[in-house]
């Protein structure tokens, strides 16, 4: 209940200084009122075309997502194992992650083109998010349990699939919860600078373009929307594997 109670009351700020700041301003083509935002809203999830681009927009995120995840789970485990190997990924992992964004897309344009940069630019910013997360939850695991597995199985794949990755599961769900939210953010900015057909940032470019500020706020809007999903979809699916496991373990100590 308090939990509830001050969430709202940070939207409820946050709406109060919309509505001041609007009213101040008093111009809604540079700062257009809440309820201008919800109309456009309205518009906009009641046309194909933005559902379209919306769609598409998710299924790119999905396909990034997916990739980085399995590429970042994959060399995040044999770094955390292997020091060596973790010391020959630093320094790709650190210049991936300081280059300016920007720069990564320029480049990316040139190289590979309009239509394969959001989905490169989108893995390149979340993969080094993933490895570090994976890589240093499997470095700060107790060595002593470890020990301990290894006196029953000393299989390495065993050990990875029954050991290391359930010691690491709180680091791959904060791992994936920022992803997603960063995730949006990198494909909308790609979209945009390319210019993607049928994708939220093309129709972002469009509406500002043509100077539909309301349209604008309603997509950005809808974007912090979607995010917030995204995040409550994973951390329910989360928890849902957790009980799971547990009601398991549960049954089992019954039955014992």
């Amino acid at each position: 209940m308090k939990k509830t109670f001050l969430a709202a009351s940070s939207l409820f700020l946050v709406f109060l200084v919309w509505i001041i700041a609007s009213m101040s301003v008093d111009n809604p083509l540079l700062l257009p009122g809440p309820l201008a935002v919800f109309m456009a809203m309205g518009n906009i999830v009641t046309k194909t075309d933005s559902l379209s681009a919306i769609g598409a927009t998710l299924l790119r995120l999905t396909l990034a997502m997916t990739i980085a995840l399995i590429l970042g789970l994959l060399l995040g485990v044999i770094a955390g194992i292997k020091p060596n190997f973790g010391r020959f990924m630093q320094p790709i992992v650190s210049i991936l992650r300081t280059v300016p964004v920007i720069s990564i897309v320029v480049i990316l344009l040139i190289i590979f083109g309009f239509s394969k940069t959001p989905y490169i630019i989108t893995f390149l910013m979340i993969f080094p998010l993933i490895y570090q997360a994976i890589s240093d939850g499997i470095k700060n695991i107790d060595q002593e349990l470890i020990d301990v597995y290894r006196l029953e199985d000393n299989h390495f794949f065993s050990g990875i699939w029954y050991c290391y990755l359930p010691l690491i599961k709180e680091s791959i769900k904060t791992a994936f919860l920022q992803s997603a939210g960063l995730g949006i953010k990198v494909l909308i900015m790609a979209e945009y600078l390319s210019q993607t057909q049928i994708s939220i940032g093309n129709q972002l470019y469009l509406e500002k373009i043509n100077l539909n500020y309301d349209y604008v706020f309603g997509w950005t809007a809808i974007l912090i929307m979607i995010a917030v999903i995204l995040e409550t979809i994973i951390e329910r699916y989360a928890k849902k594997r957790e009980t799971g496991k547990a009601n398991i373990v549960n049954k089992g100590l019954k039955f014992d």
